[in-house]
């Protein structure tokens, strides 16, 4: 009896339900800290839309889903892989976590000024303000989306859908995951001019 006790409050042998609350309230801790950043709500037009197309436009990173989305999506496939590689031992739920409160960290640097910043000088982004914090919490969620879907799919589906991701969105938005992480660390000016339709 003691034996069975001990095993289920070991770290890592939580129940679907706590890391389920656990993981919303990460997500709930981010959304208030982005917050208090200043980062709106909504979008500042008063409407959520749960898809908008137009990648140049203000509506673009305001609402539920856009042309980044599957970006996010990809990000879910890579940390189930790199929790995979470093963290296998632990179970699906605490790396589930870990992949929240990677993406977590990454919504709340990409939106401080100086990340904005260089969006706006180094990529396509011009007129790029952040994103809402429904987009923010938006992006987890299909991150985690990413995530299962990896956990459960083959590893050669997993690939060939990223792939397909990146391919598809940079050839209809001229950017995507690859592209978009190349010009905010070291940006080239020949594929400023392809995005910019030059």
């Amino acid at each position: 009896m003691v034996n069975r006790s001990f095993r289920a409050a070991r770290p890592g042998r939580l129940s679907p339900g706590v890391y389920l609350l656990l993981g919303l309230g990460l997500v709930a801790a981010t959304a208030a800290i982005l917050l208090a950043m200043g980062r709106v709500p909504i979008c500042t037009c008063g409407t959520v839309k749960l898809w908008t197309s137009d990648v140049l436009s203000s509506d673009n990173s305001q609402h539920i889903a856009d042309w980044y989305t599957p970006s996010h999506i990809i990000h879910g496939f890579l940390f189930f892989g790199l929790t995979w590689l470093v963290a296998r031992r632990l179970p699906l739920g605490a790396r589930a976590l870990l992949a929240i409160a990677i993406e977590a960290a990454w919504e709340i640097a990409e939106n401080s000024p100086m990340i904005i910043d260089r969006y706006r000088e180094a990529t396509i982004a011009l007129g790029y303000t952040g994103d809402s914090v429904i987009n923010s919490v938006s992006d987890i969620g299909f991150m985690l989306a990413g995530f299962f879907f990896a956990a459960r799919a083959p590893v050669w589906l997993t690939v060939l859908l990223a792939v397909a991701f990146e391919l598809f969105t940079g050839w209809l938005i001229r950017d995507n995951l690859t592209l978009n992480v190349l010009m905010l660390l070291h940006p080239v000016d020949s594929i400023r001019a392809w995005q910019s339709g030059g």
